[in-house]
């Protein structure tokens, strides 16, 4: 299996995009916030991975750890604003809800959870090691 890479993970989280776009449309927000959360974790790995601050050979498996790294080798060093840690953590809570709870996320919630993950992916797509 070939090493991970900033570019392979930016095309994950844009196919995670398209179909999140495509779920909200269809009026599924719990699904539609599942996979605007992995545009910005597969988004977020592609920075790290873009800044040299996640070991090509063990990307970060858990959640929480690379939401940490992401704040602190994204955000906190200034690559991007404290907004878009923000939004990382405002739509893996919806997720979170989406997917482990029998609580409903409204279509609003889904809407702007895709319109973070739009903003989040384009924003990550610019940053220059």
């Amino acid at each position: 299996m070939k090493a991970p890479s900033s570019n392979a993970y930016i095309r994950k989280a844009e196919r995670a995009l398209a179909a999140a776009r495509v779920l909200v449309k269809a009026g599924d927000a719990d699904g539609a916030c599942n996979r605007a959360y992995y545009a910005m974790f597969d988004a977020a790995h592609a920075a790290l991975f873009s800044l040299q601050a996640e070991n090509v050979t063990a990307p970060i498996k858990t959640h929480n750890g690379l939401v940490a790294q992401f704040g602190r080798h994204v955000v906190l060093a200034g690559h991007l604003s404290d907004a878009h840690g923000e939004a990382l953590n405002k739509v893996q809570r919806l997720r979170l809800v989406a997917d482990y709870s029998g609580d409903s996320i409204s279509l609003a919630d889904a809407q702007r959870a895709v319109e973070h993950a739009e903003a989040f992916v384009a924003a990550v797509k610019k940053i220059k090691p």
